[in-house]
């Protein structure tokens, strides 16, 4: 069991009007802030994928503002598990 303070990885799968209302952007400017690092990616189905890396605490407020979205946006599920970290990541950034 690991303590909130470890570093751990979440792969993110968010669901609803996510694509082209400033997702991703958004995603990278409160993930950064907080400290994280991975990406947020556009996939084809319509969903925003997002890997966010860092301290357990910090992803799960990631999760709480991922659930709220931009304001142009409309959230209508966030999926994700935790998956184990990478040293790969050394930024949040926009996967195109």
């Amino acid at each position: 069991m690991s303590g909130n303070n470890d570093d751990t990885c979440a792969e993110i799968y968010v669901s609803g009007r996510v694509q082209g209302v400033y997702f991703r952007g958004f995603t990278q400017k409160v993930a950064s802030g907080l400290g994280l690092v991975g990406y947020a990616q556009n996939l084809p189905d319509g969903r925003v994928k997002v890997i966010a890396q860092g301290k357990k605490a910090l992803i799960s407020e990631l999760l709480d503002n991922l659930r709220i979205g931009p304001e142009l946006s409309n959230v209508e599920d966030v999926d994700f598990k935790w998956i184990d970290p990478s040293d790969e990541f050394t930024e949040f950034f926009i996967k195109r």
